[in-house]
């Protein structure tokens, strides 16, 4: 489990985890999250709301807004890098 904050404009990169399920909770602020094989898929989530992402779906967080995000990111390994596989033939389509 880890808290993590988002910065205003920055987004991640590419990514998925591999056999690795994700739990968000944002605490303050918000993101938007792309999602799905292409990142077809998107989703804002705000403070208060929770997001879960099922193992191996590839997705980007990205932080539009003007103020920082902060969440909890918890996922079901004991390294929160552990699983990571890059995508960045996907990072072009955010």
């Amino acid at each position: 489990m880890v808290v993590a904050e988002l910065p205003p404009g920055a987004r991640a990169k590419a990514h998925l985890h591999r056999g690795i399920e994700t739990a968000v909770y944002v605490i303050e602020g918000e993101v938007e999250t792309r999602f799905g094989d292409r990142l077809g898929e998107s989703v804002v989530t705000r403070a208060g709301d929770y997001l879960y992402i099922e193992p191996d779906t590839p997705h980007v967080v990205l932080n539009r807004s003007d103020h920082p995000c902060r969440a909890v990111i918890v996922h079901t390994a004991e390294d929160d890098q552990e699983g990571i596989v890059m995508l960045p033939d996907l990072d072009a389509k955010v």
